[in-house]
């Protein structure tokens, strides 16, 4: 029984508790069962420490829901960052909090040898393997002993979208690569997210086989981000939606429906043994169009092996 979620977007909310509350209120007025949040939209960590007092009045509006929830780890989070202690202290604290909500998975973006915030500086970081092995290593034990710390959390994470310019700049580019780093890893408690969007863009621009990339690793997915797009990749530095969209480009995150994803494909191989959450993770500008999403989703689950259940709210 999966139920169909939403998340919350951390830079529409940008820490303000009444637009998180009136957002909540909207997508559960449209029959949404489940929520992502994001712990850096809400402030609730401040240099790698929990926030305590934000916690507890997070904790306070959300006695007033009856969702499932997943929790995004804050974006930059990258154990192999030099500085791998703040990171780590970072995802800790994201644990920490999903334990408080008995969240279902914490998304957690693999590792990037060479991190977005890098991109910039020429001549551009060039990585030998025994350099990315090594990386590879480091991330792993981490992973190991921050799960351990939190067994009754699941992470997972999730594959990554390419650049045109910068690609491949992490392992999760590649599900042959992320498989094998979860297998590494070989916690109960740490599997994978997949993202739809970024497989489609993966597997068109290193052009591997999609479908045989999800039966691969279907066994290991334990949470999804479901959203659209047309499979086109752009450099780094394109941001601009709407100069994007009208050719086709980039990391779209539209709804369901609005793009060249093949979802129903992907779904028919882990539907039914998946159990997670299907949790449509689209763009703030597209907040109005989450109910639309939602149904198209809902009708694309009607023709495969299982069928979604859509979860009654209480108001506590």
């Amino acid at each position: 029984m999966n139920i169909i979620g939403s998340k919350i977007d951390e830079v529409r909310i940008d820490g303000s508790l009444g637009r998180f509350t009136r957002d909540l209120e909207q997508i559960r007025a449209m029959g949404i069962g489940a929520i992502e949040l994001p712990p850096h939209g809400l402030d609730l960590i401040l240099n790698g420490r929990l926030n305590l007092k934000r916690q507890t009045a997070v904790l306070e509006i959300l006695k007033n829901f009856d969702f499932a929830y997943s929790i995004h780890a804050p974006n930059p989070i990258n154990l192999m960052d030099k500085n791998e202690a703040l990171h780590a202290d970072v995802l800790l604290s994201t644990l920490e909090f999903a334990r408080q909500i008995k969240a279902m998975a914490v998304v957690y973006h693999a590792g990037r040898f060479i991190p977005e915030e890098e991109f910039n500086i020429f001549p551009v970081r060039s990585l030998c393997q025994k350099e990315r092995q090594g990386l590879l290593e480091k991330e792993a034990l981490l992973l190991q002993s921050i799960s351990a710390q939190y067994p009754d959390v699941n992470i997972a994470i999730e594959n990554a979208r390419p650049y045109l310019s910068q690609s491949p700049h992490s392992y999760g580019e590649f599900i042959d690569q992320l498989k094998a780093q979860v297998e590494a890893v070989n916690k109960k408690n740490v599997k994978i997210n997949l993202d739809f969007g970024h497989l489609f863009m993966t597997s068109c621009f290193h052009g591997y086989d999609l479908l045989t990339a999800v039966e691969s690793i279907k066994h290991l997915v334990i949470h999804t981000h479901i959203h659209d797009n047309f499979g086109s990749s752009v450099h780094h530095w394109e941001k601009q939606q709407t100069h994007q969209l009208p050719f086709g480009r980039g990391d779209s995150h539209m709804p369901v429906g609005w793009g060249s994803v093949p979802i129903k494909p992907i779904l028919d191989i882990l539907l039914p043994d998946y159990k997670g959450l299907l949790m449509m993770e689209l763009r703030s500008r597209y907040f109005d169009a989450i109910k639309e999403s939602k149904q198209n989703l809902r009708t694309l689950l009607t023709t495969s092996t299982t069928k979604p259940v859509e979860k009654k709210l209480l108001v506590l």
